[in-house]
């Protein structure tokens, strides 16, 4: 007979509250049996908090995991922060891997080049025989050697594809880096990733967020789009083979040059490609690009170095007087739509188009989402909260560090630099706010996530908050990531919660965060993550 595991002696974080000191959580046949002081327990297996804090499992609203896993098991640049270190992992990889044809992976970072563009010379300087394709950590943008321009017949003829850029020097020679669609200019010639090469790096990518107390997420990109491979299948393989232990919804790609005819596509992908617990329901529509190569979308023109206008105001990848539409027949057909959107004319744009969608289908709710929301006009923030919008933040972006200072604000001007990333102003408004890491954008530790969320700074730069006027609450921050991103993954009445009925998907931190101070948040760490009751990692078995 199942007695149960009691966990007791901590802090336990619920429904958005700490609650009293003395509550304890009894789980059993998987889901979680009762809460409180009081809890019958006689005979149940005992797990000590010892001080540390119970939490419903993080859900990441928005992440890449089966592309963070192969970008783990590939050239991996992510630990690195400056050309001599990321050049030193490359040389070290191409020689430890003499056979392979391409030099591929990622996670480079823009601050570590001058105006954020790499070279090729460099890259020649550690390999110069064979092509390289390293993307950086925000996907937009890709550092290549001369071969493989070389092999792509890459020159100062080529023109530029029209949702992307070639940086090129003053010669007009391309210097190395691809930006956006260009990508797939080389991108088109590197080695297929295979089946095998995605479900490996779906598992590599999922036993590192059980590490970090993730229990479930929403995979911003699955189908063909955006220079990925489909990962469909490698979390139907998982899901049918049992080692698929998270909640996955998947953002089904929406083709940027294409229209209404790509739904009997979506509609047949969703009720196909779903198996276990991984379910293709929402539609990813990527508006623009990043504020970073000057690609997101703003009302107002970027300025130049001297502080005066462009008259460049950023991409639009999907039309935005056909978006309405678009939105309005997904909305329709039941689809949540999860939109990029990081310039303020790309949020403009979301909202517009889920204003019409709720005005055509009238009493729907679909839950729709706004992911990155890196600058927004003050006039659309209660927006979010009247539409029934909610705010996908992705917290580590608002701190004050290389990229903000010198490639952003410059070229935002000091009153849009001012409306980046305003969490409490959305918070203030009744928004819904889910949270997420981007990763293998940035970091998918939700602890360190949740720091800088109510801190504005990485710990690091703690004296030198980014704009601490929209720092949030610990228990707001750790609301949105837990049943703040179960609701939009339709999820709310399962996960995201402890309470009694609901699945015992859970993480134990090492730390009392009802009593820390704000400033100790980013030295916590997850000790243990329970799936459904079982344990899933234990830090103990894991050094």
């Amino acid at each position: 007979m199942d007695k149960g595991i009691l966990f007791t002696n901590g802090s336990v974080f619920v429904d958005g509250e700490f609650a009293p000191r003395g509550t304890s959580v009894l789980i059993s046949g998987g889901r979680i049996a009762a809460v409180g002081a009081t809890v019958e327990s006689d005979g149940a297996e005992v797990v000590d908090l010892d001080g540390g804090t119970l939490l419903p499992g993080f859900i990441d609203s928005h992440a890449h995991p089966v592309f963070g896993g192969i970008q783990l098991r590939g050239c991996d640049l992510s630990a690195a922060t400056d050309a001599a270190w990321y050049l030193k992992i490359i040389d070290r990889y191409a020689r430890e891997n003499p056979d392979r044809e391409w030099i591929t992976g990622g996670g480079w970072g823009m601050p570590a080049f001058p105006g954020g563009i790499p070279t090729r010379q460099a890259l020649d300087s550690v390999v110069a025989d064979r092509p390289v394709f390293l993307q950086n950590r925000d996907g937009h943008g890709a550092w290549v050697n001369s071969k493989a321009l070389e092999l792509a017949g890459i020159d100062k003829h080529t023109a530029d594809p029209p949702d992307g850029r070639i940086e090129r020097d003053d010669r007009g020679d391309p210097v190395g880096m691809l930006q956006e669609g260009a990508m797939q200019l080389v991108a088109r010639l590197l080695p297929p990733v295979t089946d095998a090469d995605r479900y490996l790096g779906l598992l590599a990518g999922q036993e590192y967020l059980l590490s970090l107390g993730v229990t479930g997420w929403q995979d911003a990109i699955v189908g063909r789009g955006f220079g990925e491979d489909d990962a469909t299948d490698a979390y139907r393989q998982a899901a049918s083979a049992g080692t698929l232990l998270a909640n996955v919804v998947g953002a089904l790609w929406w083709q940027r040059h294409q229209g209404l005819e790509q739904l009997e596509e979506l509609l047949h992908r969703r009720g196909a490609d779903g198996a276990g617990r991984f379910r293709p329901t929402s539609v990813k529509m990527m508006l623009d690009g990043v504020a970073e190569n000057h690609t997101a979308a703003l009302l107002d023109p970027y300025l130049d170095s001297h502080g005066c206008a462009t008259e460049n105001s950023g991409l639009d990848f999907i039309d935005p007087d056909e978006l309405p539409r678009f939105v309005t027949e997904l909305d329709a057909l039941g689809f949540q739509v999860h939109f990029h959107a990081l310039g303020d004319r790309a949020v403009r744009n979301a909202l517009n188009a889920i204003e019409a969608a709720r005005h055509a289908n009238k009493g729907s709710a679909i839950r729709h989402h706004l992911a990155h929301l890196q600058v927004i006009h003050p006039d659309d923030i209660p927006r979010f909260a009247a539409l029934g919008a909610t705010a996908n933040i992705q917290p580590l972006w608002a701190t004050n560090e290389s990229q903000m200072t010198e490639l952003t604000i410059p070229f935002l001007g000091e009153t849009r630099a001012g409306w980046q990333y305003p969490f409490a102003a959305l918070a203030k408004t009744g928004a819904h706010i889910a949270g997420g890491s981007d990763w293998p954008v940035s970091s998918p530790d939700p602890l360190l996530g949740v720091h800088v969320a109510v801190n504005r700074s990485l710990p690091d730069n703690a004296a030198n908050p980014f704009l601490p006027e929209q720092a949030i609450t610990l228990r707001t921050a750790l609301a949105a990531y837990t049943a703040g991103s179960a609701r939009i993954n339709g999820l709310e009445n399962t996960v995201g919660l402890i309470k009694a009925g609901y699945d015992a998907d859970l993480a134990i931190v090492d730390a009392d965060l009802a009593a820390i101070s704000d400033s100790e948040i980013c030295q916590a760490s997850v000790r243990q993550t329970w799936v459904r009751g079982e344990l899933a990692y234990d830090c103990e078995e894991n050094r």
